[in-house]
């Protein structure tokens, strides 16, 4: 985001359709998205109209507010509300993942125990306390844990040197190298995609060797929601930084105002720390 120092107002936008259609694409997908897992035969293509709604409608949108920018509309005060509205977008991410890891903590350390106890053993005499279980019931198909060797290792090193590749970019871009940020911004890109590349092989051998899958009791449901959903970020990740990446090689920027590369990486640094949670907590405990 470029900030004009000579806008002394506080911005506000005409009327926009884009709020309203936003709202509407999202019914769209949900309504689909709920046809879809009841069996609805109009469920998947309500559900991919509505994302591509979404995504035409973000693509204009966030097109206004690139022209608003960099036609100097924006002022300092535009550039702190934005700070604090990425801040806390970014804070309501924290509380999304917080929940499912809240969830996966109740399952080991509360319910596991205490379907295992005395007062328990009458009605599952078979259960054991051992996370990556079949169910007190024993309905749950027999399937093998994953672990965090090779991928996940691999994995945590192709973020973390993202993290590092897009610190490099942002002190370019500060300094007015232009090549270099776009070099090392392309390189977070391509780290992010060769993440995304691996966890989906991940999934392939979870389900086909390791019989692994979401039905497969609390430890499927879990370790696909919470690494499924960590996916679906970097991914998102990696279309806000591609979308920087075309800014900056179009020009935009300056070296002292540039929240829209900042909040992008904010948002990846929030993602890479999630990551650093879940390779503790799912592949190693």
């Amino acid at each position: 985001m470029s900030v004009s120092k000579t806008a002394p107002h506080y911005f506000v936008p005409g009327p926009s359709m884009w709020p309203m259609a936003g709202g509407f694409s999202m019914l769209v997908t949900m309504l689909g998205a709920s046809g879809w897992v009841n069996g609805a035969s109009w469920g998947p293509g309500v559900c991919l109209a509505g994302i591509v709604s979404m995504l035409v409608v973000l693509y204009f949108w966030f097109g206004d507010a690139i022209q608003e920018s960099e036609t100097g509309q924006y002022s300092q005060r535009i550039d702190s509300s934005f700070r604090w509205s990425m801040s806390w977008f970014i804070f309501s991410e924290v509380m999304f993942f917080a929940a499912f890891f809240g969830a996966l903590f109740y399952a080991r350390a509360i319910s596991m125990p205490w379907l295992a106890d005395l007062d328990h053993k009458v009605l599952w005499p078979d259960f054991a306390a051992q996370w990556g279980n079949t169910g007190p019931a024993g309905t749950v198909e027999a399937f093998s844990t994953m672990g965090p060797f090779p991928i996940p290792t691999i994995n945590t090193a192709l973020l973390l040197t993202s993290g590092v590749t897009l610190t490099i970019a942002h002190h370019a871009l500060r300094e007015g190298h232009r090549r270099n940020t776009a070099v090392f911004l392309f390189f977070t890109i391509l780290l992010g995609a060769i993440f995304m590349g691996f966890q989906a092989y991940e999934y392939i051998h979870a389900y086909h060797e390791l019989n692994l899958k979401l039905t497969s009791g609390i430890y499927g449901s879990t370790f696909f929601m919470l690494t499924g959903f960590h996916g679906f970020h970097v991914t998102m990740g990696a279309i806000m930084l591609s979308v920087v990446l075309y800014r900056v090689l179009k020009g935009h920027f300056t070296a002292d105002h540039h929240f829209g590369f900042e909040g992008a990486a904010w948002y990846w640094h929030f993602v890479d720390v999630v990551w650093l949670g879940l390779y503790v907590v799912v592949y190693w405990l």
